[in-house]
Order: C-alpha cells, then sequence, then structure tokens
C-alpha cells in the first residue's frame, strides 16, 4: 500500500475510538501518513523500532513509546520503553526502571518464536489497562519468557488468568 491508496475517509474512519496505535515501521511511507495523524488526534504511539528502517527517526519523533533491540536503541535514547534483547530491560518514564531478562531453565526452554511479538503485545495490554511503568517491563518479560515454553508463536502465549502473572495484574 502507499500512501495515495489510503483515502482520507478510510483513515478518519479507521483512526475513529483509537486510544493507541502500534507501528513496526514496515510500509514506511503510508504507515507515516497514520502516524501524523493519530498523533494529530493525540492519539498515543507505540512503535517497535526492532531495526533501523527508512522512516525510522521520522516515527521516534511521533512515537510516545518505543521498544527497540539492541542496535536501535542508541538511536532511541529519549526512549519512553526501550529494550535490550534477553540481556535485560529498561524504561524511561521520568524515572529510569531497569530490570534483568526473565530467566529460563534449559530444560523448560522449548521455541523463542514471537517472544518478541509476545513482549510488545504485554506491554501494548500493559499501557492499555494503566499498569504502573515499573511493573510494564517485568510483566512483559513474563510473558514472553512463558511464550518460549512452547512450540510456536502462539500455542505458549499465556492467558490473562495465568498464575504466573497474577503478582503482576493485582
Amino acid at each position: 500500500m502507499i500512501p495515495t491508496d489510503l483515502k482520507s475517509s478510510t483513515l478518519l474512519s479507521a483512526l475513529e475510538g483509537v486510544k493507541l496505535f502500534y507501528f513496526d515501521v514496515r510500509l514506511h511511507e503510508t504507515a507515516l501518513v497514520v502516524a501524523n495523524e493519530a498523533n494529530r488526534r493525540s492519539i498515543p504511539i507505540l512503535i517497535d523500532a526492532e531495526r533501523i528502517r527508512e522512516g525510522l527517526d521520522d516515527f521516534l519523533n511521533l512515537s510516545d513509546y518505543k521498544i527497540a533491540s539492541s542496535k536501535t536503541a542508541p538511536t532511541c535514547v529519549s526512549s519512553d520503553i526501550t529494550t535490550s534483547q534477553a540481556k535485560g530491560v529498561g524504561t524511561v518514564c521520568g524515572r529510569l526502571f531497569f530490570g534483568t531478562a526473565e530467566k529460563i531453565p534449559g530444560s523448560e526452554l522449548v521455541d523463542t518464536t514471537g517472544a518478541g511479538d509476545a513482549f510488545i503485545g504485554a506491554i501494548l495490554y500493559a499501557i492499555c489497562t494503566n499498569l504502573p511503568p515499573e511493573q510494564m517491563l517485568p510483566f512483559a518479560a513474563q510473558v514472553a519468557a512463558i511464550s518460549c515454553r512452547d512450540l510456536g508463536a502462539w500455542t505458549g502465549l499465556p492467558h490473562i488468568s495465568d498464575p504466573r502473572l497474577t503478582p503482576f495484574l493485582v
């Protein structure tokens, strides 16, 4: 899809009632049109800056939350949220929060496919449910770790009722 494929009426309709917008910087020209409109409407934006892509700087300037790998974190120094692969996690929300990644015993590790997406999904959930910043990253790290204990990107995802998530949601 290119920007001219996106009718203004379609864009305005798509953003109606949106509380949070997520981008991964693919199809950057079209995504930037949407991001600019979301920003104009004061819709918070979360960007997944997993790798340096064309247009990344434009998105970083518009986004309220940034998730970055160790390769893109230097680009996102003023990020609200950054991750550092499985080595650790950190966030800046007026204060710096830093923690270690969730440790998984080798005997329990089955497949890491989708762990990053599970992490991002958990951050989105945490933002939408107003989880305090100091709980967001440990919660997301736990969700990602749980997802690595089963085969494939979907089968290991925990349900919100999973007792391993209870400490983060009380």
